[in-house]
């Protein structure tokens, strides 16, 4: 199983950035690479587009609002993986900053290594919670 993983310190309350990411469809509000998210199953199964038009299909598995993390599947996506599990939690460390976690588990699809996917996502992450931070 691949992982790779992305922390970022941002220099406002937790609270302020769970505000803005938070939500599970509030992709596009943060993140470049997503153009727009459509919410189905009740906000439980988002349909993001990504700015190339490309389609992934993602389902919230958990979601804590006062920890405030979530954690979510793919279900379709032109990703190498499979059995992909990402978590993105948000957390205090003072009044005026927080920490932010982006991290997934994932297991690469045939003819890919593990190390090709884990570079793919790790790209994901640190460059999602880049734009996330120039939000503030």
């Amino acid at each position: 199983m691949a992982t790779a993983s992305s922390v970022i310190e941002i220099a406002v309350s937790a609270d302020q950035v769970w505000q803005l990411i938070g939500g599970f469809n509030s992709l596009p509000d943060w993140l470049p690479l997503i153009a727009k998210s459509e919410p189905s199953e009740g906000g439980r199964v988002r349909h993001l587009t990504t700015a190339d038009g490309g389609a992934i299909v993602e389902r919230l598995q958990t979601f804590d609002n006062v920890a405030r993390t979530y954690s979510y599947t793919i279900e379709a996506s032109p990703f190498p993986v499979s059995a992909y599990l990402a978590t993105l939690q948000v957390e205090a460390l003072t009044d005026t900053s927080a920490k932010v976690t982006w991290s997934g588990v994932f297991t690469p699809a045939a003819g890919t290594t593990e190390a090709q996917v884990e570079a793919l996502f790790a790209g994901v992450y640190e460059g999602g919670l880049e734009a996330l931070r120039g939000n503030f």
